[in-house]
């Protein structure tokens, strides 16, 4: 089955197009030796199946960032068949070098010019057969949310591929020390020697370390010496001449009518300090808060949890499992209190589809719609402080929806160094949306209570991130991302993205969560269960809260509004009011991450590391609730 990789800069509509063309035969994974998600679908092209691989943002053969580096990984190991260079058309001067890039390194291209009808728009005018004529690839125009453009773009794939091998154009000419350069070579590369020469010349580690075990010692010295007279260049020479030729062969079919089209004024507030925090805010509040929180994680959780699930479905099977099963161990794994149809089913399909669903849409809205680059873009400043960049916002943002979504969505931070970190922070101060608003309900009476737990939370969130980026080694990584124009996003594409997310995510997370329910069920049989709630209960009354705050904690592991629940029960009952109320608010919110987020994390981030975090955030919520506990004992309160 031939090979097809999606090739472009970030946010040129990849994922848009991959999803066209797969449907729903796609898989999400890292990348191998990576935290990187590369999608993997089947397409049925005019009768012919096809492998399609959608990779991460990719500016140039020579990465800066770490989905750079998997995109050309991608490149070399997998050597696709054929390259699909999505641009966007109305910045094709600065998206025609990866081409000429791409055609350098040997591969049979397309380049489709996506965008067009925004292109047309601005006034952009691009003659696109002259400029297949001048590249010699074919050049389509598309605009993938509209549907415009698919059909052109699988007959050129068919046309392109009826041959046993892809055809494959004129590369063009390179600067001359790499042409020199490449006559040192004499191994077997993925790449051609001349885009190989190059990167040898620009020292990149991989292609050093490919040259090392193909070439023999006088070709490395060969090599070694144009090395070292590409050292004495500067850093700009040979990045400059990509551009150069590009500016060359767009000459005349690249041509701009009237004047340039200004920034809209939605898209200027997402930049502006102001405009940017307000509209954040609503974010957070319409599609994380209000759609995830209270509609996925409330509405449609009651609906599926309670009464499809809890009043129809579970009762079923296991009335149906007492029949044919025997008393015993496996009939009590798969119907008692911590049982696998009982918990584990109940919360992947009860509690985790909804909350998937609902936080996947949003996530694949923003995404689609280029807000989530400007949300970064603006955010930046404020996450330098802590030891991370722009990027961080969002998994952090997205925390305030679901923690659980939070970790998962790390994966786009660029070092594990900040992966880790953006992950501790989303379990020890970040509390999801059904948390938040079932907290922020009960302390509504008192808003004073309500200011000192904002305050507490803020204030624990800061120093955590400042300690962290101390002793944590590494420093924070550059940061820089193309910010796209604000867009209206197309459903099927919404559609299509959020399915497929959703059905990777399930199948990932129902092994752990059938093991968590098998490893409760032994906590129980060992007792070791009423051992935790007796030094829970210790634990409460040190922080001058009752016994019973103890179940509360327990349960807000196993689900966060299950503990906000039950301390509502107990503030309903009056048996927790005033200070302790607000004490119990804050050890609640900051205690351990649910035990959905810390089975996320031990996939992510490693069993040590996420017990280390779970065991650092227990500490923190004790801490803070034993300081502040002391705070309201004094005169002043």
């Amino acid at each position: 089955m031939k090979t097809i990789a999606l090739i472009g800069n970030p946010n040129v509509g990849k994922s848009v197009l991959f999803y066209r063309l797969t449907g729903s035969y796609a898989t999400v994974s890292n990348y191998p030796g990576t935290t990187v998600e590369i999608s993997r679908g089947r397409a049925n092209i005019l009768g012919k199946l096809y492998t399609v691989y959608d990779t991460p943002g990719m500016y140039s053969f020579s990465p800066f960032t770490e989905e750079e580096k998997v995109t050309r990984r991608l490149l070399m190991e997998q050597s696709p068949d054929l390259v699909i260079h999505v641009a966007d058309a109305k910045n094709l001067p600065r998206m025609l070098p990866l081409t000429i890039e791409l055609i350098n390194a040997g591969f049979a291209v397309i380049l489709v010019l996506n965008m067009i009808d925004e292109a047309e728009k601005a006034g952009v005018y691009i003659r696109k057969n002259e400029l297949a004529r001048r590249l010699k690839i074919p050049v389509l125009e598309a605009a993938f949310l509209r549907g415009r453009g698919i059909l052109q773009l699988k007959k050129a794939i068919a046309k392109l591929s009826s041959g046993l091998v892809m055809q494959k154009a004129q590369p063009a000419k390179e600067h001359y020390l790499v042409s020199k350069a490449a006559r040192c070579l004499q191994g077997s590369y993925p790449f051609s020697k001349e885009m190989m020469a190059r990167l040898c010349l620009e020292e990149d580690p991989e292609a050093v370390k490919l040259a090392k075990q193909q070439e023999t010692r006088e070709a490395l010295d060969c090599l070694a010496a144009y090395v070292r007279a590409a050292g004495e260049l500067p850093d700009w020479e040979m990045p400059l001449m990509r551009y150069r030729q590009a500016e060359s062969i767009l000459a005349g079919l690249y041509l701009v009518r009237g004047k340039k089209k200004k920034d809209g004024l939605l898209e200027k507030a997402t930049l502006d300090p102001l405009g940017g925090l307000l509209i954040t805010a609503l974010v957070i509040y319409f599609g994380l808060y209000l759609f995830v929180g209270r509609f996925g994680a409330g509405v449609l959780v009651a609906l599926l949890e309670e009464k499809i699930l809890g009043g129809i479905v579970i009762p079923a099977v296991t009335g149906w499992l007492e029949k044919v099963l025997p008393a015993g161990a496996l009939l009590d794994i798969l119907t008692g209190e911590f049982g696998i149809v009982t918990m584990a089913l109940r919360y992947i399909l009860g509690i985790i589809l909804p909350v998937t669903g609902t936080f996947f849409l949003v996530f694949a809205l923003l995404e689609d719609s280029g807000y989530l680059p400007r949300l970064a873009f603006f955010a930046d400043s404020l996450m330098r402080r802590i030891g991370l960049n722009g990027r961080a916002v969002i998994p952090l943002a997205l925390g305030f929806g679901c923690g659980t979504m939070g970790v998962l969505v790390t994966r786009t931070l660029e070092s594990r160094r900040e992966r880790l970190l953006a992950s501790f922070l989303l379990a020890a101060a970040i509390p999801c949306s059904a948390q938040l608003g079932l907290i922020m309900a009960l302390l509504a009476g008192e808003p004073i209570y309500l200011l000192f737990w904002a305050l507490v939370v803020a204030v624990v969130f800061f120093l955590a991130g400042k300690l962290l980026d101390c002793l944590l080694p590494g420093s924070r990584t550059p940061y820089f991302m193309e910010l796209p124009p604000l867009r209206l996003p197309g459903l099927y594409a919404l559609l299509k993205k959020t399915f497929a997310r959703m059905y990777w995510y399930l199948k990932e997370v129902m092994p752990v969560f059938t093991l968590i329910a098998v490893l409760l069920w032994l906590l129980q049989q060992a007792k070791l269960l009423q051992v935790l709630i007796f030094f829970l209960q210790k634990a409460a009354a040190s922080l001058g809260l009752p016994p019973e705050t103890a179940g509360v904690f327990l349960y807000g592991f196993f689900r966060r509004d299950y503990g906000a629940a039950g301390l509502w029960e107990l503030h309903r009952t009056g048996a927790v009011s005033g200070s302790r109320l607000l004490v119990a608010s804050v050890v609640l919110t900051l205690f351990l991450p649910c035990s959905a987020q810390l089975a996320v994390m031990v996939r992510e981030r490693g069993i040590i590391a996420a017990l280390t975090i779970a065991a650092c955030t227990a500490l923190i919520a004790y801490t803070a609730g034993f300081l502040l506990n002391l705070l309201l004992r004094l005169p002043v309160f």
